[in-house]
């Protein structure tokens, strides 16, 4: 049994999901979005993430995470935030001894939708599908899911 976890990284919003896979069968264990305050200076907001981060992998104990890779968003800056979000939320999971895989955005899409530009409520329902949920999760948690998916499907 492999207990993975799924990031979907941002400055606001960081979506975490967590799965585990036994025999190929996937179950959900946890999800949710680490929200950080947008009123606080860009360092704290990095630090809350990496904080939330690490009482994600204390509580749920995964042994592996996979990460959606940075974009290239419109705006630099934006990107800029986003790769460090990225980065806080890593440096978390490897300081926790867990191996980190990259996915990028159109191969999570595939590997869950089967097309790789698919649409954010077409994911969310797809996760639903795949985890047997009785709702859909919000946005981030369905995408960290996904991307926790989408490892189990290539390790």
């Amino acid at each position: 049994m492999t207990r993975i976890l799924g990031i979907d990284p941002g400055s606001c919003l960081t979506g975490y999901g967590v799965i585990e896979v036994d025999c190929g069968r996937m179950r959900f264990v946890a999800c949710g979005v680490i929200k950080t305050n947008p009123k606080s200076p860009f360092a704290h907001r990095l630090n809350e993430i990496f904080d939330g981060m690490n009482e994600v992998i204390r509580v749920h104990a995964p042994v592996v995470a996979a990460v959606e890779d940075v974009f290239m968003a419109s705006n630099a800056s934006s990107a800029l935030k986003l790769g460090q979000a990225r980065g806080a939320a890593v440096v978390a999971a490897m300081q926790n001894g867990l191996s980190v895989h990259d996915y990028s955005a159109k191969k999570v899409k595939r590997s869950v939708v089967g097309y790789g530009q698919a649409e954010k409520g077409q994911v969310q329902h797809m996760v639903k599908v795949l985890l047997g949920l009785s709702s859909a999760p919000s946005v981030d948690a369905a995408d960290a899911l996904a991307v926790a998916i989408c490892h189990a499907h290539h390790f």
